[in-house]
């Protein structure tokens, strides 16, 4: 029993590579990259202030929320024209919308990052 965890703890180190970035490592990077979900709440909050996002801005918040889930941002404030927006980076999940004027008057807590998307 002995033999078999050394053979494992010996693996030879010329086997490890670095990761480098280049074209199709941004391919891969892309089949990881955090698809965003919407509560029920969200998808009310949404409808009722007629705010509308275009897939450009989706792929961009969905892009940065892989970013904040590696700078370990787990509740974080997303703010663009359309709005802002409240979403668990733990859970990929968008929590609450409002639009700009109605964001203004509100104070945001319970948050560890803010990203601002434009």
């Amino acid at each position: 029993m002995e033999n078999r965890i050394e053979k494992f703890m010996q693996h030879p180190l010329s086997l490890y590579r670095p990761f480098h970035k280049n074209q199709s490592d941004s391919k891969f990077q892309s089949l990881f990259q955090e698809k965003l979900t919407i509560s029920k709440h969200a998808k009310a909050r949404l409808n009722e202030r007629n705010i509308i996002i275009s897939d450009e801005k989706w792929t961009m918040m969905e892009k940065r929320l892989s970013e904040a889930k590696q700078k370990g941002i787990q509740d974080a404030l997303f703010l663009s024209n359309e709005g802002a927006f409240i979403i668990s980076v733990k859970n990929s999940t968008l929590i609450t919308a409002m639009n700009r004027k109605e964001a203004a008057s509100q104070i945001f807590t319970n948050i560890n990052g803010t990203i601002l998307l434009d």
